[in-house]
C-alpha cells in the first residue's frame, strides 16, 4: 500500500498521548510500516520552535507570530520527516497538524481562517491528511484532567472562554469534511474511547487495503 498520513487532533485533557500509543500499536499489529511523530516539533528545529511556543514565560508571543511559527515548525517537519516517508510508503501517525492551528490560532485566537489557508496551502500545496481522528470531550471534563498532570504549559493557561472557541472550530471543521474527519468521543472511560478507535481504524485499514 502507498503511504497514508493519519492525525490525531483533540484539545487539553482529551487523552492524546495514551490513545496515540494504542493508534500506532494497532497499524503496527496490522503490518504497518509507521512513522509517529508530532506537532509542533518532530524535527530537532521544530522541537526548539515547540519549547517557544510552550513556554509560559513567553505570555506577551503575539498571535501572528505564534501563527507563523506554527508553520515555520510545520515547513521544517513536512521536508525533513513526512513527505520523505510517504514517498517512501510509509504511513505518517501526526499528533496534531494543520487543523489544530485553524483550531487554536484560529478558534482560540480569533486569527481570520482565510489567513491560516494561506499559509497552509504555502507551505503544504496539495498535502492534506488521509484520516484525521478527533479525540472531543467537554471542555470542562478535559481541563479537570489536563489539571491533574504536569504544570501548565502556555496554552494550558488560557481561560475556557479559549477553549470552548478551540473546540468549536474543530467541530466546525469535522463537520464541513466528515469523509476525512473521524469523531471520537473521548469523555467515555478509556476502554471505550479505544473501541472507537479500533472501530475506525478496522473500517479505513479495511478500505484502503483494497485500494
Amino acid at each position: 500500500m502507498k503511504g497514508r498520513f493519519i492525525t490525531l487532533e483533540g484539545s487539553e485533557g482529551a487523552g492524546k498521548s495514551s490513545n496515540l500509543l494504542f493508534i500506532e500499536q494497532r497499524l503496527r499489529r496490522a503490518g504497518i510500516d509507521l512513522i509517529c511523530t508530532r506537532e509542533p516539533g518532530g524535527t530537532e528545529l521544530g522541537e526548539a520552535i515547540r519549547d517557544l511556543l510552550l513556554d509560559h514565560r513567553n505570555a506577551s508571543m503575539l498571535d501572528d507570530t505564534e501563527l507563523l511559527l506554527m508553520f515555520a515548525a510545520r515547513s521544517q517537519h513536512l521536508h525533513e520527516l513526512i513527505l520523505p516517508a510517504l514517498a517512501r510508503g510509509q504511513w505518517v501517525l501526526c499528533d496534531r497538524f494543520t487543523d489544530a492551528s485553524y483550531a487554536y490560532q484560529g478558534g482560540g485566537r480569533g486569527i481570520a481562517f482565510e489567513r491560516i489557508a494561506q499559509l497552509e496551502q504555502w507551505v503544504q500545496g496539495s498535502l492534506r491528511p488521509d484520516m484525521t481522528l478527533l479525540l472531543d470531550i467537554a471542555v470542562e471534563q478535559g481541563l479537570q484532567r489536563a489539571g491533574e498532570r504536569s504544570e501548565p504549559d502556555r496554552f494550558e493557561r488560557e481561560q475556557g472562554g479559549f477553549f470552548h472557541r478551540v473546540r468549536q472550530a474543530y467541530l466546525q471543521r469535522a463537520n464541513a469534511e466528515p469523509s476525512r474527519y473521524k469523531i471520537i468521543d473521548a469523555g467515555q472511560p478509556l476502554e471505550q474511547v479505544q473501541q472507537q478507535l479500533d472501530h475506525q481504524l478496522t473500517q479505513i485499514l479495511d478500505t484502503w487495503q483494497k485500494h
